[in-house]
């Protein structure tokens, strides 16, 4: 049996930790996600997405990893 086709338009959005994720475009965002202007099928979305998220890792943890480690007296 195959999957119905999704027809609903997505809108980007993305949390202080620069995660993205898909919603859909007729709901509202949840506190905290802001959308990113890119709309579309979840396909058209989702492969833009894969284009500019290029580093998984929470951007805490990305900031903490630039930080260099403290001196050793």
């Amino acid at each position: 049996m195959s999957e119905p086709e999704d027809d609903r338009i997505y809108t980007v959005v993305r949390n202080d930790e620069g995660q993205y994720a898909l919603w859909p475009a007729d709901l509202d965002v949840p506190a905290g996600w802001v959308e990113q202007g890119r709309r579309g099928t979840e396909q058209e979305c989702s492969d833009w997405v894969d284009t500019v998220w290029t580093d998984m890792r929470p951007l805490s943890l990305v900031r903490a990893s630039a930080t260099p480690p403290p001196a050793t007296p």
